[in-house]
């Protein structure tokens, strides 16, 4: 009977596992059996981590938007439905940008005190006017 080597197709499987996680410790990076476990292990936690990115990023918008509106004299619950009513949309990540960024303050203002300002000409009596009607 002639002899059979192995098929390069398996080793090119268990190499490309060891090679996925080559950043382990230990036999984790070592034997195929532990490597493939934590590979799977990986794969779990990194579609369960995408998610949770975007909620946490979502979370961090609306702190610095509420942090940047309550400087400018209104919050977050009430800023919101006065920009959707006023046909403002701007999405919370740019808006987080523009509450943060040193040179984008000014724009954050406009944005915020645009739609009534235009009407009232005098920022005093816009922000009674705002509390008055409760739109922020």
């Amino acid at each position: 009977m002639t002899r059979v080597k192995r098929g390069y197709i398996a080793q090119k499987r268990r190499k490309k596992i060891l090679s996925s996680v080559s950043g382990s410790r230990g036999a984790h990076s070592k034997l195929i059996r532990i490597a493939t476990q934590r590979k799977r292990r990986a794969s779990i936690s990194a579609y369960r981590e995408r998610f949770k990115r975007r909620r946490d990023l979502r979370r961090l918008w609306i702190t610095r938007i509420n942090a940047a509106s309550r400087a400018n004299g209104t919050s977050y619950n009430r800023l919101t439905p006065f920009l959707y009513r006023r046909q403002l949309i701007i999405n919370r990540q740019t808006l987080s940008q523009l509450a943060v960024e040193e040179h984008d303050h000014k724009v954050f203002y406009k944005i915020l005190h645009s739609p009534l300002a235009a009407e009232e000409h005098d920022h005093k009596v816009f922000h009674k006017i705002l509390h008055s009607r409760k739109i922020l």
